[in-house]
């Protein structure tokens, strides 16, 4: 046996162990492996075989080079070997659905050389004939193929994993050069911190192990969603992803009427993101800050929220919802990020703040955080408000509409220019955030965080008054006589 990996090893060992099991001491079919001299010349039967193979748990094995029915092994040639590797692929990609994955190995018995076809179990069930209906749909029994009953496909239904948007296909088969071409892997390997090796092949293991590829038995490669949203050099080179792309638009004033300009960001959104930053610090206002008696321009909005909040708008947009994407849009009061999609059911609008949230894209998340694009899972939306506190700003502003949902951060605003409903929705946020660091809002804490004077305490517990009296807030302890150094916590503790 080559020296092989660990995982076709192990299938390998597996194949060989049924094989023995399979001809000794007397010839007998088994459900995991299927043993004959050479291929069928009916495609038909062999679409129903793999289909079989790919409903079985474990998946199954074909055996190329041994006489049908007396077991005898025989051997193959190359030029066998060539023409059914090529037939069998075909037919996995294209005559069933979902597309059936195979691997292929030459191997020596009895000292003659045998073409063993590794069929994968599909998470996907059932594994049915692709023009045809849910009723094409084959298993294995008593070593034998067969359709399976209406009662046997709803159990593989059953027994199905629904795929994650992230695994599936975004282009057709491609070769090792094309998805060279097609990825920029040197700019992943670049936020990895990691040396980009010399070699094609250890990229190719690279892009498989971060399951930005896979790998079809030797004849060329699928990249999947996540290896196109995360690295495509372009999304408008993957049909299902062009309206994908980030879109950041200015706007003239504070509303939509005019356009100052559109910058459409192309690039899959790993390898953008810091372009993407850049372009925000160019576009956003600024202001002028001393920084260690030396004077710094910066955004009025802090970076740090930026970044948080348009990590979590890629994350957890909806990819079922067609036709849009992401987008950015800056106004000269507000910056609003949008994605596509609702909350999930799960979630409610006002406990998004430190909660561990569910990702409907969790392998995409999963990328972002080792990235360093985002912080650690749930504290998000924890550290944006923190910064838009320190830098004075208005609350964050959470809506969820007809099949999106936006965030936006707004420009500075004095506490007399904000609303009522502004300042109290403020004093909810903040109430969060000292809840788990400190264990309460007090009036103090309150007032500073709107960055007011001392003798402004009495405009501070109006807000707090109100915010009680509105169900925002509640009192930590309300048996605490005093109100000067009563705790507030949020109305859910």
């Amino acid at each position: 046996m080559n020296d092989l990996n660990p995982t076709k090893k192990n299938w390998i060992n597996k194949a060989l162990a049924m094989l023995d099991n399979s001809l000794f001491p007397i010839p007998q079919e088994l459900n995991e492996i299927d043993w004959k001299l050479e291929l069928t010349t009916k495609p038909e039967k062999l679409s129903k075989h793999l289909s079989a193979m790919a409903n079985l748990p474990g998946g199954g094995y074909l055996v190329f080079g041994i006489e049908d029915k007396a077991g005898q092994v025989v051997g193959i040639s190359k030029l066998n070997i060539d023409s059914i590797v090529e037939r069998i692929s075909n037919i996995s990609r294209d005559s069933l659905n979902p597309v059936v994955k195979i691997d292929h190995s030459i191997e020596l018995y009895q000292s003659k050389p045998l073409l063993f076809i590794h069929i994968h179990e599909s998470s996907v069930k059932p594994v049915h004939i692709a023009n045809g209906t849910l009723e094409d749909t084959f298993i294995r029994t008593g070593g034998s193929t067969r359709k399976a009953s209406r009662q046997e496909v709803g159990a593989l239904m059953l027994n199905s994993k629904n795929p994650q948007f992230e695994e599936l296909h975004s282009s057709k088969i491609k070769s090792e050069t094309e998805v060279l071409a097609l990825l920029d892997y040197s700019a992943i390997y670049k936020l990895l911190k990691t040396p980009i090796p010399q070699s094609a092949d250890e990229i190719m293991r690279f892009l498989e192990s971060e399951r930005m590829i896979e790998n079809f038995d030797g004849a060329g490669y699928y990249i999947t969603n996540l290896g196109a949203l995360s690295a495509a050099h372009s999304l408008n080179d993957f049909d299902g992803l062009t309206r994908k792309s980030i879109r950041v638009i200015k706007y003239k004033g504070k509303n939509k009427l005019v356009t100052e300009k559109e910058y459409p960001m192309n690039k899959g959104y790993a390898i953008a993101f810091e372009e993407l930053m850049a372009l925000l610090d160019a576009l956003l206002p600024g202001s002028e800050i001393i920084k260690k008696a030396l004077r710094e321009e910066t955004t009025i909005y802090p970076e740090i929220a930026l970044r948080e909040l348009i990590a979590n708008a890629l994350i957890h947009q909806d990819f079922a919802v067609k036709g849009s994407g992401p987008m950015i849009e800056i106004f000269t009061d507000r910056v609003e990020i949008s994605n596509p999609g609702k909350l999930l059911p799960t979630k409610k609008i006002d406990r998004l703040i430190r909660t561990t949230p569910e990702s409907r894209n969790e392998l995409l998340a999963s990328v972002f955080r080792r990235f360093n694009i985002c912080e650690e899972r749930g504290s998000g939306f924890e550290k944006a408000v923190a910064h838009i506190e320190l830098y004075g700003l208005p609350p964050l502003k959470f809506e969820e509409l007809e099949n999106s949902f936006r965030v936006t951060m707004y420009s500075p605003k004095t506490f007399a220019e904000m609303t009522v409903s502004e300042r109290i929705e403020a004093s909810y946020q903040h109430s969060i955030i000292q809840y788990y660091a400190r264990g309460g809002m007090t009036n103090t804490s309150l007032r500073e965080r709107f960055k007011m004077h001392e003798k402004q305490r009495s405009q501070v517990s109006r807000v707090i008054k109100d915010s009680v009296e509105m169900n925002r807030i509640k009192p930590k302890d309300p048996n605490n006589p005093s109100s000067k150094f009563t705790e507030y916590v949020p109305y859910w503790v």
